[in-house]
């Protein structure tokens, strides 16, 4: 299903690959997005600053101008957002990438499923910044980062502490089932259930709170009283 019209939004991909940049085209456009291509940094430089895109997909070790560079000479005029592509996957290349004025950097080798999520999310945070309302036909969900051990939604980060991250990802992969205390405890908490010990309801608590911070509501964290808690798909009107 198409994310938005074509003519409603524009994709410039600097990708020097062609075996790549030729996936990447065709998978955007299939969801509806119109994206220009082109191999060069000094050419994706150029077109990024004469035509309006909303996105720009740029690869960082390309032939012509480096990504950073072009970045860098983008920032100067343009705040069109950018996601980085590049295997430089260090944490100080994405350091760099960031602090170059990126907003989202993905590593290679990489899904095109992600790479669409990533595109989807950009878009509609753009779209909400310009006050324009989100289409909601692909509904994004929360994306979970095992090395950050956190969740993001809409490209912002929930800011979970590990044993939350746990916590959650137990109770997400077990979606619309109960999981009772004692079992929560003993594979999250990996300690025995006490009913004296709030611990594990503090956790949830938490949790709770950082989801409705960042306005995620695909599933309610519930409690189901004498039984344990579900993370349940939201029912809408």
């Amino acid at each position: 299903m198409d994310l938005m019209s074509a003519e409603a939004t524009r994709l410039l991909a600097v990708e020097d690959d062609p075996t790549l940049g030729a996936f990447v085209r065709d998978r955007l456009g299939a969801a509806g997005l119109s994206v220009t291509w082109c191999q060069d940094g000094r050419e994706g430089l150029a077109l990024a600053l004469r035509e309006p895109f909303d996105l720009v997909l740029l690869d960082v070790l390309l032939p012509g101008m480096n990504g950073l560079e072009v970045l860098a000479r983008l920032r100067q005029r343009s705040r069109t957002p950018v996601l980085l592509m590049s295997a430089l996957g260090e944490e100080q290349d994405r350091i760099d990438g960031f602090r170059g004025g990126a907003d989202d950097y993905l590593p290679k080798p990489f899904s095109l499923d992600e790479l669409q999520v990533r595109v989807e999310a950009i878009l509609r945070r753009v779209e909400l910044e310009r006050g324009v309302p989100a289409p909601t036909a692909v509904p994004v969900e929360l994306r979970f980062d095992d090395v950050a051990q956190d969740v993001r939604y809409l490209d912002r980060p929930a800011g979970l502490t590990p044993c939350e991250y746990r916590l959650l990802g137990t109770l997400h992969r077990h979606v619309d089932d109960v999981l009772s205390k004692a079992f929560l405890y003993q594979h999250v908490l990996q300690r025995g259930y006490s009913r004296h010990d709030r611990s594990l309801d503090m956790h949830v608590s938490q949790i709770r709170r950082k989801l409705k911070g960042l306005s995620y509501l695909g599933h309610e964290l519930r409690t189901v009283w004498g039984k344990g808690y579900m993370f349940a798909t939201a029912v809408t009107a």
